[in-house]
């Protein structure tokens, strides 16, 4: 069984999402096939860009919003340095001004992806989950490597879940 193994707050600079929208999950297939996420990475100059600017930078994503009265979105990118310019065909989002709450949830790759317990947690450690103008919440999986990608010798991974929070 999957569990929380540490819950962290974390300034972050101004990022930018670039992705894909869509109204369900899934969909990593079509991103591997394309390349897409080989793309991102090309257009905003590797990489160390990211990681320039956030430590856990980097890594594959599946961004959620939660609005209340509008569809759910789900998106498939990557953060990229704010001054990153959009190719052809995706979408982006600005985050400005904001914190991460984030969850390292430990277990198998089948059962890291209930993150369930995760807000909870953040907001039981002090965190305000921010919500945009619409009243809703922005949340990801941060597929991060070696955590993520490199099972231990138990054969567990991490997943890095995130919330945006408010900066206090």
């Amino acid at each position: 069984m999957a569990e929380i193994i540490k819950v962290f707050k974390e300034d972050i600079p101004t990022l930018r999402f670039i992705g894909k929208v869509y109204g369900e999950f899934g969909h990593w297939g079509e991103f591997w096939a394309n390349d897409w996420f080989g793309l991102l990475e090309k257009t905003m100059g590797g990489v160390e860009k990211i990681l320039a600017l956030w430590e856990n930078g980097g890594g594959y994503v599946g961004l959620e919003h939660y609005a209340p009265h509008k569809p759910f979105a789900y998106w498939l990118g990557m953060f990229v340095p704010a001054d990153t310019p959009v190719p052809e065909g995706f979408s982006h989002k600005d985050f400005e001004g904001l914190a991460l709450g984030t969850c390292h949830i430990y277990g198998k790759e089948s059962e890291v992806h209930d993150t369930s317990a995760c807000r909870p947690a953040l907001e039981q450690a002090g965190m305000k989950i921010w919500a945009d103008s619409d009243g809703g919440t922005w949340s990801f999986e941060n597929c991060l490597c070696p955590r993520y990608t490199t099972p231990d010798d138990m054969g567990n991974i991490i997943l890095d879940y995130c919330y945006f929070v408010e900066k206090t």
